[in-house]
């Protein structure tokens, strides 16, 4: 246990291992971040609904271990590259994070502290347990306040970049249990895979990005139902990959 990182299970060789880079809305109390407490509720701090739905996948024995990410996406977003000026963002969604306008000391602090123990307990997992699959798990927002124009009607998106060995098969679990599927939507994992491009493609080891629509996931009853839709996908997955 870490203030950079939770995990939930125990990490098999040959299982399954998930990551949630965003599951928390913590800010340490020696952080200012200068915004509405009000906002640690809503997408830009957190994505809703992962916590709760890792947590069922692990009990639920679909899943292995989960490496959740400790703290808000606002303190540090893990789902970057470390010299990426997103990793420590001045704004979101049209929203400003003053307490994020940091010098380079500031800033090398954060990562020290957050971004690179993350990081370092995953690789550290995964060279002592490799898994056959990675599932990395988000949830998205149904529109975007920046945006509101923007339709985002999918209940579910697959992300992958150059690794899309289980890209058609997890599309074809999901919309098998009646979602609709978005295919690299509302991003694409060529624009955005971070996390999963230095521990899965780094390391040639399986993986889907998964991004749940938050307001499917907002309460138990939807944690359940997606905690159900995902586990069963894992199982085709695995199946797919012993074939």
């Amino acid at each position: 246990m870490s203030e950079a990182w939770r995990r939930l299970g125990e990490p098999r060789a040959g299982g399954v291992l998930l990551i949630g880079d965003h599951a928390s809305a913590h800010v340490p109390d020696d952080i200012d971040l200068g915004i509405d407490a009000a906002l640690l509720r809503e997408h830009i701090a957190i994505d809703i609904g992962v916590a709760e739905v890792a947590e069922l996948l692990v009990e639920s024995g679909a899943v292995d271990a989960a490496i959740l990410g400790g703290v808000s996406r606002l303190v540090v977003d893990c789902n970057r590259d470390e010299d990426a000026p997103g990793a420590v963002s001045v704004a979101s969604d049209g929203h400003a994070i003053p307490g994020n306008a940091l010098d380079h000391d500031g800033r090398e602090a954060r990562m020290a502290r957050f971004f690179r123990p993350y990081h370092d307990h995953i690789a550290a997992t995964i060279a002592a347990h490799r898994p056959a699959m990675i599932l990395s798990l988000h949830s998205f927002t149904p529109s975007l306040a920046s945006d509101p124009e923007q339709a985002r009607p999918w209940h579910v998106g697959v992300l992958y970049n150059e690794d899309d060995r289980l890209a058609a098969p997890a599309i074809a679990a999901l919309a098998g249990e009646g979602l609709t599927v978005g295919d690299q939507l509302p991003y694409s994992g060529k624009l955005l895979n971070a996390t999963m491009n230095r521990h899965a493609e780094a390391n040639f080891i399986p993986y889907v990005g998964i991004e749940m629509r938050q307001d499917l996931v907002g309460d138990a009853a939807g944690q359940r139902r997606f905690a159900g839709q995902l586990s069963r996908m894992c199982n085709k997955l695995a199946l797919n990959l012993a074939g």
